[in-house]
């Protein structure tokens, strides 16, 4: 995801000269063809997130389409009441960019992890908050997000994603159907949306049909085909390589309550309330908090 975001910015920025990149001292071996290119449109603000977030509002400010660019935590929780204050109350269009998205940096430890920054974003007045589900939706919402009025939240993965989710059937702001069931709706972000598609054709050997749904947009959410879906099912799991708390199945949880909806059984898997203490790989880290293929597969066949 993470390169084909910067390939598709750099075209972008090619033939526009509001867009301006700006990184924390990051982006080593990814961003050199972008600053080597086009260095006049490439600020490289040093370790300092919270000055780049500032410097990126004043170049909003001058007209500019600036994209801050760090990993993990390091672009929101370490700079949020710049984000909140410089960014989100004067409506800039500034374009934050997680490259390392929940365990993509598990090695690193808990201060890598991403793991409350879809809560916490979406949370911020007029914040738009997005988490592609696979390297071509992450190139197509490069360009959409361009013109998209105000602050965008992109958070990107350093795995591929999907390979179900392709350019061309990526619709902006519209889950993606991926499959079509009757049994239990899943829904995922992000890039674990693979480990739904492994307990999605787990459960079909087992004679379970799922409407399997790839959400990209969190905020704003495609409440529409969400409800429908819901109301065909009435069984819910959400997944996320997030916490349970304020992520995509609290979001599912706040449309049932306010659609009234009447379900059978409801299940958010995701990081419990507890800190990301163990340090490993992704896919380690996400065999050890039971957000898995296996784990996925499990907590949606006790709900049918």
């Amino acid at each position: 995801m993470r390169n084909a975001f910067v390939d598709r910015l750099l075209d972008l920025a090619r033939e526009d000269s509001r867009i301006m990149l700006l990184t924390g001292d990051l982006g080593f071996g990814v961003l050199e063809k972008f600053s080597e290119t086009i260095p006049e449109q490439f600020i490289n603000c040093g370790v300092a997130e919270q000055n780049m977030t500032a410097v990126a509002s004043g170049l909003a400010l001058e007209g500019k389409i600036p994209f801050t660019y760090s990993i993990g935590n390091f672009p929101t929780l370490r700079c949020l009441e710049q984000i909140r204050n410089d960014i989100a109350y004067h409506d800039l269009p500034v374009k934050i960019v997680c490259i390392g998205g929940g365990f993509s940096y598990g090695q690193l430890g808990m201060s890598h992890h991403a793991t409350e920054d879809l809560s916490i974003m979406r949370s911020i007045p007029g914040m738009s908050v997005y988490a592609p589900c696979s390297k071509e939706q992450a190139a197509c919402l490069t360009s959409y997000i361009i013109n998209k009025p105000g602050p965008c939240y992109f958070r990107l993965d350093k795995a591929e994603g999907s390979k179900r989710v392709e350019l061309s059937n990526c619709i902006f702001e519209k889950v993606d159907l991926i499959e079509e069931g009757s049994d239990l709706t899943i829904l995922a972000t992000g890039s674990i949306i693979k480990e739904a598609e492994s307990a999605y054709r787990m459960l079909t050997k087992d004679s379970i049909s799922c409407d399997l749904l790839a959400v990209h947009s969190i905020k704003p959410i495609d409440r529409v085909r969400i409800i429908e879906s819901i109301k065909k099912t009435r069984r819910v799991v959400t997944v996320e390589e997030h916490s349970i708390n304020g992520g995509l199945g609290s979001i599912i949880a706040e449309i049932c309550s306010d659609e009234c909806l009447e379900l059978t059984s409801f299940k958010r898997i995701g990081l419990n309330d507890v800190f990301s203490s163990v340090v490993g790989d992704q896919k380690f880290l996400r065999e050890c908090y039971s957000i898995d293929a296996e784990s996925i597969y499990t907590a949606a066949k006790l709900l049918t």
